[in-house]
């Protein structure tokens, strides 16, 4: 019995061996087949109950014979023993898998698998084994991980075997057709059969038919109990005017669809009324201030002079300039119905606005995000400022506050902090971190801690904030025992996603921290889209916009067409002094990439201006100058990072970046001087050897 199965373990993996070495070699096929057929002549059993011992351990153990063994299988035993075997060899396999992972090696496989097993988890929680069944159907992850991770799960063994037993069988049937007609194989000639043929497209098709079966069979499940209109009055409702709202209704109307915008707050959403507008408008007073204290400098001397009530009047003048763009007006003379009101979804297709039912084909949902309010001892009690709350706060002042507290190092916390600061508010920054802005690059991290010390923040690192009280005036306990008095807080540690009120749980739609789309922004039910800071992963105003055309061409396209929400790079940047700016990768995040940091120290146009603090980094494969990600710190960094973002769009590397004319001194240079360092970096010696030759050669 052992001599059987030692035989079959080193014929599975000489054919493992063969493919993936020499590829396909039909005459040792036939050999180890004619081998296996003696053993099977004069042991009649044996061999199939090898065979099946030998597939239980591979599967168990997790080793990569699988397909190399169904192929062996099916060539050994024909299609119906082949598939008898294989289907419960595999299962069983799996079993034990599954039970190791649980009981013998839990930590090592939670180790080992990382971040997937949370994902799993979470898909178990919400659709239980139909989400197993769909990972068997469609292996998006290998087996041996579903083996192993669904071990650390809360399903019981008989219900993962049963869903497996099921689901791998249409896949096992295809790759056991396919064996079965290679074992048939005389010659390569053999290949071009109509009978293999078959089988070969049928692998190709399997997992195509498979996904939209999941699919449909996904969509029944989650509109189960709901009746579908037979007329719709429109063809798509958005819900929520911000920056993916406004986008989704705009290309909804120059599709000529019939669309409805709901809005229960102010038309432009955050960024119109109480974020990107308003900040960037107290900014820009900021930086006069800035330029004014740096003028000396270029020769010039002055001494700047805020009146705050001017400034906040600005940023109100700066609003009311841009709100017809996202005004009422507006886009019903584009031909959308606004309406405003508070929405909600009463089945999959209706909503409710009042006394007021309509019915769409498609639904977008782009109800944003608010700021996110720590649950800390006493913080209400301190009447805590948001990004929301802070203009009315600042509006109302004769002068900038004197002690304003910023709780939180984050993009809107830098920025505000700084501008308030140099308007001459007095600011203490104070982030729980080890650094400022973490999600950059680290040198990042110290450029703006620097400059917000310079500009008159004081900042306060690994400093965390474990109670507030108002007694005697307001002020924060820190974790190290200190107390700081303050006139006002502002709150910066980040947005939560709008959820409530708009019927997402009743219809059963998953919306944890944000809704749960897929990579085409459907949620759970296909013809319900969220776009925005309400689907994430990122809270940008372009990237809320880029997700709202998306969503709503998908919503009226299908099922015909359809676009992925993540195709394009989404810039991101801070208005700080200096500006950073960002796409793709950092370089803490790449792996196996190569560096090139362009100084603009060395840029002719910072030069003249003064203005060489900063750098560009960029990120890209070893070898190749294809874009992976870039860095931008220092004057017009959003600007610069432009190139940066079209060619990672468009597939362009840095050569092209650098075989392109710019204007002469600019700004711009600094994305092509980036890419000449790059260049530089990857010449060859060799090729540089052999031009001096020849230049030689050529002087006679």
């Amino acid at each position: 019995m052992r001599k059987p199965i030692l035989f079959i373990a080193l014929a599975g993996l000489a054919i493992v061996a063969a493919g993936l070495v020499a590829g396909p070699d039909l005459e040792r096929l036939r050999e180890v087949r004619a081998a296996l057929a003696l053993w099977q002549e004069a042991h009649p059993g044996v061999l199939p109950a090898a065979f099946f011992a030998v597939y239980v351990a591979s599967a168990a153990l997790s080793l990569p014979f699988a397909v190399w063994l169904t192929l062996l299988g099916a060539a050994l035993f024909g299609f119906w023993q082949g598939l008898l075997l294989v289907s419960f060899a595999s299962s069983i396999g799996a079993g034990l898998a599954f039970l190791a992972a649980r009981y013998l090696m839990r930590d090592w496989v939670a180790g080992r698998i990382g971040g997937r097993l949370a994902a799993i988890r979470d898909g178990v929680g919400r659709d239980g084994a139909f989400y197993l069944f769909s990972l068997r159907l469609i292996p998006v992850v290998p087996f041996f991980v579903i083996n192993l991770a669904f071990g650390l799960t809360a399903m019981p063994l008989a219900r993962f075997y049963a869903v497996s037993q099921i689901g791998m069988l249409p896949g096992t049937a295809v790759y056991v057709a396919a064996g079965a007609q290679l074992g048939q194989l005389q010659s390569l000639s053999g290949i071009v059969s109509p009978g293999l043929l078959a089988t070969l497209v049928a692998l190709g098709v399997f997992p195509w038919v498979a996904r939209w079966g999941v699919a449909l069979a996904r969509r029944r499940r989650a509109l189960r109990g709901f009746t579908r209109p037979q007329r719709f009055d429109r063809n798509l409702i958005v819900i929520g005017a911000g920056a993916a709202g406004l986008v989704a209704a705009y290309v909804a109307a120059a599709a000529k669809a019939k669309i409805t915008l709901i809005e229960q707050d102010r038309m432009g959403g955050d960024c119109l009324n109480t974020g990107c507008v308003p900040s960037k408008a107290l900014i820009a007073s900021a930086r006069a201030v800035a330029e004014a204290r740096r003028a000396h400098v270029l020769g010039v001397d002055t001494a700047p002079q805020v009146d705050f009530p001017r400034v906040m009047a600005r940023v109100r003048k700066v609003i009311e300039a841009i709100a017809p763009n996202d005004s009422v007006a507006r886009y019903e003379g584009l031909g959308v119905e606004v309406l405003r009101g508070q929405a909600r979804l009463v089945d999959p297709w209706t909503v409710e606005i009042g006394a007021q039912r309509l019915t769409a084909r498609a639904i977008v949902l782009a109800t944003g995000a608010a700021p996110f309010i720590p649950d800390l001892a006493g913080i209400e009690g301190v009447d805590p400022l948001t990004s929301e709350t802070v203009w009315d706060y600042l509006a109302g002042l004769e002068a900038p506050p004197r002690r304003l507290l910023v709780l939180g190092g984050g993009p809107i916390g830098c920025e505000l902090a700084q501008a308030l600061a140099l308007l001459g508010a007095g600011v203490t920054l104070l982030e729980a971190g080890e650094r400022l802005l973490p999600r950059e690059e680290p040198e990042v991290s110290d450029a703006i801690h620097a400059a917000l010390e310079r500009d008159g923040v004081e900042v306060r690192l690994s400093a965390k904030a474990v109670e507030f009280g108002a007694d005697g005036g307001k002020w924060v306990a820190l974790e190290d025992g200190s107390r700081l008095p303050f006139d006002a807080l502002l709150v910066a540690v980040g947005r939560k996603a709008r959820l409530e009120g708009f019927g997402l749980r009743e219809l059963g739609i998953p919306a944890a921290r944000v809704i749960e789309t897929d990579a085409y922004l459907q949620t759970l039910m296909p013809h319900i889209y969220a776009a925005g800071d309400v689907a994430g992963p990122l809270q940008l105003t372009n990237a809320a916009g880029h997700q709202g055309w998306i969503a709503a061409a998908n919503a009226l396209a299908a099922p015909f067409w359809r676009f992925k929400a993540h195709a394009a790079p989404i810039p991101a940047a801070i208005f700080s002094t200096p500006e950073v700016a960002r796409v793709g990768l950092t370089e803490p995040q790449a792996e196996a990439c190569e560096t090139v940091v362009y100084p603009l120290a060395d840029l002719d146009r910072a030069i003249a201006e003064g203005r060489t603090e900063g750098f560009v980094k960029v990120i890209t494969p070893k070898g190749s100058d294809r874009i992976l990600g870039v860095t931008v710190l220092g004057a017009n960094a959003s600007e610069v990072l432009a190139e940066f973002t079209l060619a990672m769009r468009h597939g362009l590397g840095l050569g092209k970046i650098l075989a392109t004319p710019h204007i002469y001194p600019g700004w711009s240079e600094a994305a092509k001087n980036a890419s000449g360092r790059w260049k530089q970096g990857h010449v060859s010696p060799r090729l540089l050897r052999l031009a001096e030759r020849f230049m030689t050669w050529r002087r006679g």
